[in-house]
């Protein structure tokens, strides 16, 4: 290779011999990553313990998908084709720049297997590649810096713009793209001015373009060029490594480790300690986050990771009604406090409670749990353990909101949040349809089924519309079902999320042993958050499932069979409840049962499935009073109205709740109509209990229902 100009090894830069730079620069740069990568673990190594070596077989199977597919970055389309263009780009030059790296003092270094016709691929296959890379840099750059999305906007109550590193990162980038092409370029352009047979070089890329610009130069002027090309693109390279780990663009290294260890069960939270059982609780001294090392070592990896695209806080719904977080900034200011408690160089800094150096008490408040970050997020990141840990400390310090008080007391005492006593309860079954009958389950009743109401549906006038939908539905499809009564308790799912893990295991205890009691063989609800607290928090249940699996299992079977809709007008759009949807994965059960309506004109509202906008309800958050621009459930009203939907059916107690008062709220009342999807079934069953439809709402919304 090295027949016409000298290899780097066998020339002086400033009288240094080549190879001796050859052997400094690389070992300095590992030298120095080596000590910068042991600071930046030493938080991890501070950190609480969390089990993330289980099922490996998933976790690869994570890192191929998400790491190496790059499964969610054409989500956003543009900025996430850049980056594909990017990330294969590194994976193939990263052959070539470990090959420089050693070329530099053994000059006729070949890796084994590339001496041959597959080294004649590769080296077309990485120039197109380095070429390809150069401009989505340009153009990366170009969008960074004059054409910005929204979302990499940075409030000056969190500090300074990142746009200058970006840039900064994508000239590194661009430059070891442009010194490697040249390097090669300027020994093909060697080659030709000697009239000797050119290695080939693959057409219209960056290593092609510089060996013809410079096809016409001396061999004196090109032998320069090819040493200092070399030896640019060695500084670059190990300069890049050591200063990655200074920023947001740590994540190209922590990244494929955050996305192996990320968390495999949606919907659970992560326990107060792991290690530490239900029944050792007490012993704890704390609970959750009060110092920043009590975070587990993956948070933190997270913290590490966490790529600045501000994806997570575009679809946060917090953010987007002006409540004062932003999961981006949560990862962000978490990651700035790690580097500045714990420096590459100097002392370690006092520890302090994070609570006010870090985070904001409303700022933490203001989080739905609804999932939307996390699913959003192309590394993986987590935040709602995180959050929930904080509120678990604040708990403990008394720091709960005032409005969350009453409320969570009440579950204390009667175990709902309302307050009301337990006979209370199964009040909702006074006003069944005429031959539906409700067994109380218990020591002297059994049933097949166990229709888990939860406290929304039992006490909530409106919403106890739901329980007596499902009870009428369950009795017309025959089948043997009952409910706990008395003995049922709030399921405790948002309990838990509030941080009020005590009052949660109180509740869990009680439901356990009323629920085993029963003898049911399955459960079923029509609320996705009791759903989803039975089947992930709790323990030694029969299977549960949403009324939306139970009514297509029996519509598929024939038990149930829905009347057409007679109403042309009406066009329906079905919103995905988030505990249903993005933590349970339940998106196709609901639309199927309503394409089984005969006659039912159905469209998607832009955000929907796994990218659904929550509703701001989920059990206590209906008690909540945030700091906020605009109610979610308006946002969601909006968001109906555009698909051209006048029905808005949802699978959850709270959405009905929260989207009735957004539509009437943002001017849509007499417009729009929001339904359970027990409701709008029990009507095409003709089974609807009569209350269900007020005549005067019927004629303002012009429903001929």
């Amino acid at each position: 290779m090295h027949s016409v100009l000298s290899a780097p090894a066998n020339v002086s830069i400033l009288g240094i011999p080549g190879w001796l730079l050859a052997v400094i620069i690389p070992l300095a740069g590992l030298i120095a990553f080596g000590l910068i990568m042991f600071k930046r673990l030493v938080p991890l190594a501070k950190g609480q313990a969390d089990p993330r070596f289980d099922r490996p077989g998933q976790r690869i199977k994570a890192v191929l998908k998400f790491w190496l597919a790059q499964y969610k970055q054409p989500r956003y389309m543009v900025a996430g084709v850049l980056h594909i263009i990017i990330f294969f780009g590194f994976l193939i030059l990263a052959v070539r720049s470990i090959s420089l790296v050693i070329v530099g003092f053994n000059p006729d270094f070949v890796f084994p297997g590339l001496s041959g016709p597959l080294g004649d691929v590769y080296t077309v296959l990485k120039d197109y590649a380095a070429t390809l890379v150069f401009l989505a840099c340009i153009v990366a750059g170009v969008r960074r810096g004059f054409f910005k999305p929204e979302r990499y906007t940075v409030p000056p109550k969190y500090g300074h713009e990142h746009t200058g590193e970006a840039i900064f990162v994508l000239g590194l980038i661009g430059g070891l793209m442009v010194f490697e092409s040249l390097f090669e370029g300027t020994h093909v352009a060697a080659q030709l001015q000697e009239g000797l047979q050119a290695d080939f070089i693959a057409p219209g890329t960056l290593a092609w373009l510089f060996s013809r610009v410079l096809a016409g130069a001396s061999i004196g002027a090109l032998q320069p060029l090819h040493s200092l090309s070399y030896y640019l693109h060695d500084i670059i390279f190990f300069f890049f490594l050591c200063y990655l780990p200074f920023g947001k663009h740590f994540h190209v290294i922590t990244s494929i480790f955050n996305v192996y260890f990320l968390k495999l069960d949606k919907g659970t939270v992560k326990p107060v300690r792991w290690g530490v059982s239900d029944e050792e609780l007490d012993d704890l001294e704390s609970f959750g986050v009060k110092y920043f090392e009590d975070f587990t070592w993956k948070h933190m990896l997270d913290f590490y990771t966490c790529v600045d695209c501000g994806r997570c806080s575009d679809n946060c719904p917090a953010t987007t009604v002006g409540r004062p977080l932003s999961p981006r900034f949560i990862s962000i200011k978490s990651r700035d406090y790690a580097f500045e408690r714990f420096p590459v160089l100097g002392e370690l800094e006092l520890k302090e409670p994070v609570m006010g150096r870090i985070f904001e008490e409303d700022e933490i408040w203001s989080c739905t749990t609804c999932g939307a970050c996390e699913e959003e997020c192309p590394v993986m990141n987590e935040y709602i353990d995180k959050i929930v840990d904080l509120r678990r400390s604040m708990v403990e310090e008394g720091l709960v909101p005032q409005s969350l008080q009453k409320p969570l007391s009440a579950l204390e005492k009667r175990g709902n949040p309302y307050g009301k006593t337990e006979k209370k309860r199964t009040e909702w079954t006074k006003e069944l349809p005429e031959g539906v009958e409700v067994k109380e389950l218990g020591k002297k009743a059994t049933a097949r089924t166990l229709f888990f109401v939860d406290s929304a549906c039992s006490y909530d006038e409106r919403l106890q519309a739901i329980a007596r939908s499902t009870a009428s539905i369950l009795n017309l499809a025959g089948e043997d079902f009952g409910v706990l009564g008395k003995a049922e308790k709030d399921s405790g799912h948002e309990v838990r999320r509030f941080g009020e893990e005590m009052l949660f295991q109180t509740l869990k205890e009680q439901n356990v042993q009323a629920i085993q009691a029963a003898g049911a063989e399955r459960v079923v609800t029509a609320d996705p958050h009791a759903m989803n607290a039975l089947k992930k928090d709790y323990r030694d249940l029969p299977p549960v499932q949403h009324v939306s699996q139970y009514f297509l299992e029996q519509i598929r079977a024939g038990a149930l069979k829905p009347q057409g809709i007679e109403d042309d007008s009406l066009v329906f759009t079905y919103h995905d409840p988030c505990y249903l949807g993005r933590h349970n994965l339940l998106y196709d059960a609901p639309r199927q049962v309503l394409d089984s309506i005969p006659g039912l004109k159905r469209v998607e509202m832009e955000r929907c499935r796994d990218r659904s906008f929550c509703c701001g309800g989920g059990g206590l958050m209906l008690y909540y009073e945030p700091i906020e621009d605009k109610r979610m459930g308006q946002v969601r009203a909006e968001m109906a109205a555009q698909a051209g939907a006048n029905v808005i059916v949802t699978g959850c107690p709270f959405c009905l709740v929260n989207l009735e008062d957004g539509v009437k709220t943002s001017g849509y009342e007499g417009t729009i109509r929001v339904m359970d999807l027990t409701e709008l079934l029990a009507k095409q069953l003709g089974i609807a209990p009569a209350e269900e439809e007020p005549a005067d709402e019927a004629e303002a919304s012009g429903d001929s229902w």
